[in-house]
């Protein structure tokens, strides 16, 4: 599999971007952006998704992101996008001038859950790595796109046969910002088999 740009569809899609072989930009809109029920009672989903379609089983997808966000919220990263119910995304929100969250969230069946840790607001570059095993998935970060640290493992309960996947970008607030998306390659799933505990056997 090849990470092909002329294969990317978007779900929704912005009214300023521009995409070429090995660099994508967008420009996002004021209040977009992924979010199902969970603690804020609330649903959005009108982000900008980019996304290729595939079903092979074991893969990792890399991309590097550079952004210029500035106000709460601003965010872009890497994504994978079923249906308004089930997906999962991992970026940087930026929050102030001090610092903004690095993290992921995960939505199975209309609930979102959000895992952070907080990194300095100076970072304005990030690579991810998404890494697929049949229907359970790892998301990493790196800043040198050579070391990376594992972000989230989760499973997706509709996260088996044909997926998306790919990238997107939004603006929750008052907002709009350029993210700049680069070095995109598609490898061998690198998040190897466990090799601790042997699993249980299934009944």
């Amino acid at each position: 599999m090849k990470f092909d740009v002329s294969k990317l569809e978007w779900t929704r899609e912005p009214e300023t971007y521009s995409i070429s072989e090995d660099k994508i930009e967008i420009i996002t809109k004021p209040y977009t952006d992924l979010w199902q029920r969970t603690y804020y009672h609330f649903r959005n989903d009108n982000a900008p998704v980019l996304q290729m379609e595939t079903e092979e089983a074991y893969f990792s997808f890399v991309v590097k992101t550079e952004f210029d966000s500035k106000h709460r919220f601003d965010q872009c990263g890497v994504v994978m996008y079923l249906d308004s119910d089930n997906w999962l995304k991992g970026s940087i929100e930026y929050e102030n001038e001090e610092f903004q969250h690095l993290g992921s969230v995960v939505t199975n069946n209309g609930y979102s859950d959000w895992a952070t840790t907080a990194i300095d607001a100076s970072v304005k570059s990030m690579w991810y790595r998404f890494s697929r095993r049949e229907d359970d998935y790892c998301i990493e970060c790196s800043s040198d796109g050579v070391n990376y640290s594992q972000m989230r493992i989760c499973h997706m309960w509709n996260g088996k046969g044909k997926i998306r996947f790919g990238i997107y970008a939004c603006s929750p607030e008052d907002s709009s910002f350029k993210d700049t998306f680069s070095e995109f390659k598609i490898t061998e799933c690198m998040w190897k088999t466990h090799d601790g505990q042997k699993a249980d056997e299934e009944e």
